[in-house]
């Protein structure tokens, strides 16, 4: 298959296809909602309408199909760069099915449809369109993730430059097959020695690009000469083949970035991140405020319960534990938890970052409530207070900050956020003694791809993923 109809299949047939067939199985799961509401066993929780026929919903159904679909397209779930990424896909049709839900609910409450939308068919419907679309997608992917397929989706590129910046791409790339790019290898600048697997060297480039062909080509270098910078545009522009760049300038927040004009001079530059938007700030808190009242009252007996079992073994201690921690604005604050080791162990060990497995500072109980993150239940009031949030950063220590931000390049940017009880990292299992060079590069993606969503995301897998707990 050339290249052009490479490029066609992954720009439009197969989004198309998606559409229809995304369409086709929303309409089955409304379908399923209906029977469930009104054919089944389940119609008694509800008004009884014993008279309600499919034909005279199949409109509404329908309307509902089109907004559903609307909804998805909003959302981007038809890029081409998700073509491959199942479970990003996936998220987004529960983000956009979600959405739905509420705006279907009110829609059929303010206007009154006609046949009327019982309240019970909604979420009947909203279930059964995850489960039928699950399933589609699910086949859709497993078809595509074949080699005869998934050769096709992915894009050919190739990286211009070898330096440490292009390494870390070809490694990405790489890594994560479920990207939609395929690496072809590396094309070599006169100041550089050639890698091993080079395409060749730049003044071979128009040769390089008709024979090879690339979709894309990405400089890893942006001090390159002008004049040859311009050579390389312009070759790329008569083979048709993407030109991107890596924009070394900009290590952190790249997702903030916006062309400006000043005057009639274009200006590329961070602008606000969502997550310091005022809507987002007021909404953020607001989530924070609930879920720390419904986590202070729901935790409080086993608080006290781990407070009784905390005295037995260990009464010549406190209960709680505090410790000055650093938060948003690198302001400080102090830290509740329950006391989860012996008394005199920071003094001890007062340099120690993290918890090493089996420390034997560690209570037996301190111990249980580490494994379960029980310790941190009083953190709750730390939310509440303002000093924390739900979702974010973990905090740390005025000593171990001003120490990681002379090592570790980027490290304190993660101030800009709130401090939160769970996190990106800790749900991708980096804590302990795990790379803190990772951990920071998590909390730096979650501060510049904020959202609401994201942190629903992260509370709910919270939940189930203990990796690394100790």
């Amino acid at each position: 298959m050339s290249r052009t109809e490479s490029s066609r299949l992954r720009r439009i047939v197969l989004p198309a296809w998606l559409v229809v067939g995304d369409a086709l199985f929303a309409f089955a799961g409304l379908a399923l909602g209906f029977w469930l509401r009104y054919r089944t066993p389940l119609s008694r929780l509800g008004i009884d309408v014993p008279d309600a026929a499919f034909a005279d919903y199949v409109p509404l159904l329908l309307l509902g199909v089109v907004f559903l679909i609307a909804g998805y397209v909003q959302l981007n779930l038809y890029e081409e760069r998700l073509l491959l990424r199942k479970f990003q896909s996936l998220a987004l049709i529960i983000k956009g099915t979600t959405l739905w839900l509420a705006g279907y609910l009110a829609l059929a409450v303010v206007l009154k449809f006609e046949p009327p939308i019982s309240r019970l068919f909604v979420p009947l419907a909203y279930l059964s369109i995850l489960g039928v679309m699950f399933v589609w997608r699910s086949a859709f992917y497993a078809l595509l993730v074949r080699p005869a397929w998934s050769d096709r989706m992915r894009q050919r590129v190739a990286i211009l430059g070898g330096n440490e910046e292009a390494r870390a791409l070809a490694a990405e790339l790489a890594a994560q097959p479920a990207h939609p790019y395929q690496f072809c290898g590396f094309i070599a600048l006169p100041d550089e020695a050639a890698p091993a697997d080079a395409l060749g060297t730049v003044d071979r480039l128009p040769e390089i690009l008709a024979r090879g062909q690339l979709d894309i080509l990405i400089s890893a270098r942006t001090d390159l000469p002008r004049e040859q910078l311009l050579r390389v545009v312009e070759e790329c522009e008569r083979a048709y083949v993407e030109w991107k760049v890596i924009p070394s300038s900009f290590q952190i927040f790249l997702s903030g970035l916006r062309l400006q004009t000043i005057g009639r001079l274009p200006v590329l530059g961070v602008e606000d991140l969502a997550i310091n938007k005022l809507f987002n700030r007021i909404l953020k808190r607001g989530v924070d405020l609930a879920g720390a009242t419904v986590g202070l009252v729901l935790s409080a007996p086993v608080v006290a319960v781990l407070a009784l079992l905390i005295k037995r073994e260990s009464p010549g201690g406190p209960v709680f534990f505090s410790q000055t921690r650093v938060g948003a604005g690198h302001r400080t604050f102090t830290l509740w938890k329950l006391r989860s080791m012996v008394p005199e162990a920071e003094s001890r060990d007062r340099d120690r970052q993290s918890t090493a497995r089996g420390d034997e500072r560690l209570l037996r109980i301190g111990a249980f409530m580490r494994r379960w993150n029980l310790d941190e239940l009083p953190q709750f009031w730390n939310v509440f207070r303002g000093d924390m949030s739900l979702v974010g950063p973990r905090p740390e220590r005025p000593y171990h900050v001003d120490r990681l931000s002379a090592q570790i390049p980027h490290y304190l940017p993660r101030h800009l956020a709130k401090p939160g009880m769970s996190g990106w990292a800790q749900v991708n299992g980096l804590r302990g003694e795990g790379s803190i060079v990772r951990r920071i590069q998590h909390d730096i993606y979650y501060i510049e791809n904020w959202s609401l969503w994201l942190d629903l995301q992260i509370l709910a897998l919270t939940f189930v993923r203990w990796k690394n707990a100790y």
